[in-house]
């Protein structure tokens, strides 16, 4: 039987099923097969392409050899792969980043060896100088998501001052705080809101003061995916076309389908349930992003809003990004766009934060 695995997935699972096979040093093809969930005729086929694996100039002593020999195999590697792994600057960087985030989560705090391998990595970076990488994975108040977190622990209700941006108001309400959780660089609570009568999301950076009360409460047995944005059947679907610079969009938000276009363009399909958050990832966007249906004129409106807040007479020019887009004001906007969503930075995910 043909495999039907892609390239990617059938890369993935070798670069699994190698270092694996090299430790155990002549397992069983039926062992690897059981192990990795690959059928054993499927398996070869995948091991047969290490053959070709190798580095320049491609003689037999710079590619990976595989012998399988009755129901064993052995992978060696060219002298080329013996050699220590390497990363580079921006590899390291990043490896240091997202470590120094788990070190400032509740989870990672106080973790002696995580600490210790980041010092090491800051050492061999150069970057142990106080300023020169800093990782904050979320702005909310110290104090006030502590208290959520407790409150979450302990199952006592809260008293909450929350701003709801996309209406533009601060309540007050009393909820049930079921779990507090990060996801792309914010904190956020779910938990059963009283003044709505409902489950909802709300940002922890947004909640103004938090109060624990004496009530308890009983969460539910099951809380779901902990997901920022789950979009609704209601939920307006906005389709944009775009440009190659531009395809991070389809990459980095939930959305209901891509299609390529010519020149390496890409047509997506999302539900966006804040016209704040599409306002925002328009001008972010400029004019890289075409609205194809679904939010004619939001970007030029928001572009005109953010130009006049900088002084710019005229507002948002027409063109540039087609029906709906952006345009030229859209352009120049896209420097301001940070400023006028109230953070640096890409626009987080369209979640159903209240």
């Amino acid at each position: 039987m043909v495999s039907r695995a892609g390239a990617g997935e059938r890369l993935a699972r070798l670069l699994a099923i190698v270092p694996w096979v090299v430790a155990q040093d002549g397992p069983l093809l039926t062992e690897v097969s059981e192990r990795f969930g690959v059928p054993e005729e499927e398996l070869v086929q995948d091991l047969e392409l290490l053959f070709m694996c190798g580095v320049y100039p491609f003689t037999p002593d710079s590619l990976i050899e595989v012998d399988i020999e009755g129901a064993r195999v052995w992978v060696r590697f060219a002298d080329w792969f013996r050699r220590p792994l390497r990363l580079t600057a921006p590899e390291g960087l990043a490896l240091l980043a997202a470590a120094r985030a788990v070190l400032a989560t509740p989870a990672g705090a106080g973790v002696a060896s995580l600490s210790s391998a980041v010092a090491k990595l800051e050492r061999a970076l150069g970057t142990g100088v106080e300023g020169a990488l800093a990782v904050e994975p979320g702005t909310a108040a110290g104090p006030v998501l502590a208290t959520l977190q407790a409150a979450a622990r302990d199952r006592r209700k809260v008293r909450l001052f929350y701003y709801s941006f996309g209406r533009d108001e601060t309540t007050e309400r009393v909820v049930h705080p079921w779990q507090v959780f990060s996801s792309e660089g914010n904190w956020y609570l779910l938990a059963w809101c009283e003044l709505v009568e409902g489950r909802r999301l709300f940002r922890v950076d947004r909640a103004r003061s938090a109060t624990v009360l004496e009530e308890g409460f009983e969460p539910p047995g099951d809380l779901g995916p902990l997901d920022v944005y789950q979009a609704r059947p209601e939920d307006p679907v906005v389709v944009l076309d775009l440009a190659p610079e531009a395809r991070w969009v389809a990459a980095r938000y939930p959305n209901e389908g891509t299609e390529e276009l010519a020149g390496g363009r890409l047509r997506v399909r999302l539900r966006v349930s804040s016209r704040a958050w599409l306002e925002r990832l328009l001008l972010r966007a400029g004019p890289a992003t075409t609205v194809v249906s679904g939010a004619e004129g939001v970007a030029a409106e928001a572009a005109r809003r953010v130009l006049a807040i900088y002084g710019y007479a005229g507002g948002a020019g027409a063109g540039g990004a087609g029906a709906g887009g952006a345009g030229a004001g859209g352009a120049a906007a896209g420097g301001a766009a940070a400023t006028a969503s109230g953070r640096g930075g890409l626009p987080q995910a369209p979640e159903r934060a209240r």
